[in-house]
């Protein structure tokens, strides 16, 4: 089942053209040199927008330290793109302290028929809570983009407010699935969207 499962979320990944949106599993408490791998269905519903999918690798450097990348495939006008990131923990989850996180992340992709470099700058913050006894992480990010056009060797601003949870999946004998659902609303020349995900940890 553990095989199948992974080999599923791989092909999903690579079966359509490329892009990178959403928060990931930064904001989920991962074990010391957990790996996770996760299929993420997108929607991008404002202009340039479509349906796509997309695979993302995640692991827990250290404490308070999770490094992520991936790629994935789309239609519409957004496409072509991979990724990487840092999200780096500046105050942890406790008592009634919310966990505050600045992520970091490059993305190289082809929008609207020029290729751009884009550098994200993510302010996090999240918390755990007991949902029916069922924990789960809800969290709102503001993700802040530089695009670097190589074509016009122009630049641009945008800006996000996104807002999600995380939390394992309540079904017996997927328990060790994690479930992500994250809507986004563009702010400043950006996008609007939802993204559904599943993960996998492979240790």
């Amino acid at each position: 089942m553990r095989n199948i499962l992974f080999v599923s979320l791989i092909t999903l990944a690579f079966s359509t053209v490329a892009f990178g949106y959403g928060v990931g599993l930064s904001t989920y408490p991962l074990a010391m040199d957990k790996k996770i791998i996760s299929g993420e269905v997108t929607g991008v519903v404002s202009k340039g927008g479509g349906m796509g999918v997309q695979a993302r690798y995640t692991q827990n450097l250290n404490v308070g330290t999770t490094f992520d990348a991936g790629m994935g495939v789309s239609g519409g006008d957004r496409a072509n793109r991979i990724f990487a990131g840092i999200d780096y923990e500046l105050f942890p989850d406790y008592d009634k302290q919310p966990r505050t996180s600045l992520k970091a992340s490059i993305s190289n992709a082809k929008e609207f028929n020029y290729s751009q470099n884009v550098i994200t700058l993510m302010p996090t913050v999240s918390k755990g809570f007991s949902f029916w006894g069922k924990e789960g992480f809800p969290y709102v990010a503001l993700p802040y983009n530089v695009s670097l056009n190589s074509d016009t060797k122009t630049y641009q601003t945008s800006f996000n407010f996104t807002t999600g949870i995380t939390g394992r999946i309540p079904v017996d004998g997927y328990n060790q699935l994690l479930g992500q659902i994250e809507a986004s609303v563009n702010v400043k020349d950006s996008y609007s969207g939802v993204f559904f995900g599943v993960s996998y940890p492979l240790n």
